[in-house]
């Protein structure tokens, strides 16, 4: 099999305010572009999923129900997305990973939302889990360059961290209190997972960045590693 590569396109890149259909072709170009390699790509919810995972909350559902809000709008997503890309990606929605795994076998990029409800967990969980089963690397695509010491777009005196260790990282991460439809560059359970499992992982804001990692050149973003 081709060389797989996992990446978890957040929700804030697919519609930021609408469908941001300019960027999504230049991902499918992108993508189309390294055919020698295969592609798992987890879609999140973003603010889409937020605005009704929020209401729910006002109406006083319980973050189940929320999450499933969350979650089926990541599915909508992964959807909309394999209508995108057309013939270049697999029609079929996997709702677990052996099934990812079989669409694999036949199709060069396969797009899927959260696979499953489970506490405290989120798309980017859903992603390290298939990097983990897959073994192979995983890149976040979010809409900020890498990891910071804490958001830029609320702290102009944040730090960018280019490079750090898993174990630092999942340290960095368990600080953040958890909640339905939580925003921030990955969440706790993917931190715990990417950890144990040494799965080598990219957080990125550009296509760019992604292009460089795919060809093993210089890119801008954080690696976390060993």
């Amino acid at each position: 099999m081709k060389k797989v590569w996992v990446i978890s396109l957040g929700g804030s890149r697919i519609v930021p305010d609408n469908v941001d259909d300019e960027f999504l072709l230049k991902f499918k170009k992108l993508i189309d572009s390294h055919n020698a390699q295969k592609f798992v790509i987890v879609t999140g919810g973003g603010s889409t999923a937020r605005k009704y995972i929020s209401a729910l909350r006002k109406l006083g559902e319980s973050t189940k129900t929320q999450s499933m809000e969350g979650i089926a709008i990541t599915r909508l997503h992964a959807k909309f997305m394999s209508i995108l890309f057309g013939r270049n990606a697999s029609n079929e929605l996997p709702l677990n990973i052996e099934k990812i795994e079989r669409l694999l076998r036949k199709n060069r990029v396969v797009f899927c939302g959260a696979l499953r409800y489970e506490k405290k967990d989120t798309s980017d969980g859903t992603a390290a889990k298939i990097a983990r089963h897959l073994k192979c690397p995983f890149i976040n695509l979010t809409n900020v360059k890498g990891l910071y010491t804490s958001d830029p777009r609320k702290n102009k005196n944040a730090k960018f961290i280019k490079e750090i260790k898993w174990g630092d990282f999942a340290k960095f991460v368990n600080k953040i209190k958890y909640k339905a439809g939580q925003h921030f560059v990955l969440d706790q359970n993917a931190a715990r997972i990417i950890e144990r499992d040494k799965i080598t992982t990219y957080i990125v804001g550009s296509l760019t960045a992604i292009d460089n990692i795919l060809r093993k050149k210089k890119f801008v973003g954080t690696l976390i590693s060993g």
